[in-house]
């Protein structure tokens, strides 16, 4: 089995090396100056919108996790004393 994994995993690694071309990087690039998406969200107001979607999108994974890790921690301690 170990074999197995150990081969997806370097046939995986060996495809990411392929999917990636070369670009040669400008001074344009590095100035970042063309960015017409958040230019014209900052411009209508909805980058404020936008932010706080992701941020509620964030919080609520979040919590959901900490709920999760509560529920299975109760379990686990239930578990734990059932077999001692």
């Amino acid at each position: 089995m170990k074999r197995v994994i150990t081969a997806i995993v370097i046939c995986l690694c060996s495809l990411c090396g392929f999917g990636q071309d070369r670009i040669e990087v400008t001074e344009q690039d590095y100035a970042n100056a063309e960015v017409e998406m958040a230019d014209q969200f900052r411009a209508d107001g909805k980058i404020y919108i936008l932010t706080g979607i992701i941020l509620i999108i964030l919080f609520g994974t979040v919590f959901y996790l900490f709920t999760i890790d509560r529920k299975v921690s109760k379990l686990e301690k239930e578990l734990g004393n059932h077999t001692d």
